[in-house]
């Protein structure tokens, strides 16, 4: 991996894109389906490939936002534990999104202040 920083961190940009568009307990998704919306629509270094953020998604699967419901090589399909909401943290400035039983810890690894 290079030495990109991404303007928004990547794990907002993560639970952005659920929450804008797989925000339904009953829809399945997959870390592939974010991937290529983050590859086209976010701040990404354009040389990474789909296992260069697969901390990202075993850290939104240990936070409680996500369950794996199979896995396929690369690919983990993923549900919803609970609705997701937004949030401003006051700390980093960020909107951030969690999901209704999560711990009020602001996802942004550079600042996890709680609210």
């Amino acid at each position: 991996m290079s030495d990109f920083t991404p303007s928004i961190p990547l794990e907002l940009q993560i639970r952005k894109i659920i929450f804008e568009k797989f925000n339904d307990v009953n829809t399945k998704f997959t870390n592939d389906d974010i991937f290529e919306i983050l590859k086209s629509e976010g701040d990404i270094d354009p040389s990474w490939i789909i296992d260069d953020t697969e901390s990202l998604f075993n850290d939104i699967c240990e936070s409680g936002l996500v369950r794996s419901i199979a896995q396929n090589f690369t690919t983990i399909f993923l549900k919803l534990f609970d609705p997701v909401e937004k949030f401003q943290c006051n700390s980093c400035n960020h909107d951030i999104f969690l999901g209704t039983s999560e711990e009020r810890i602001c996802p942004n690894s550079s600042c996890k202040s709680t609210f």
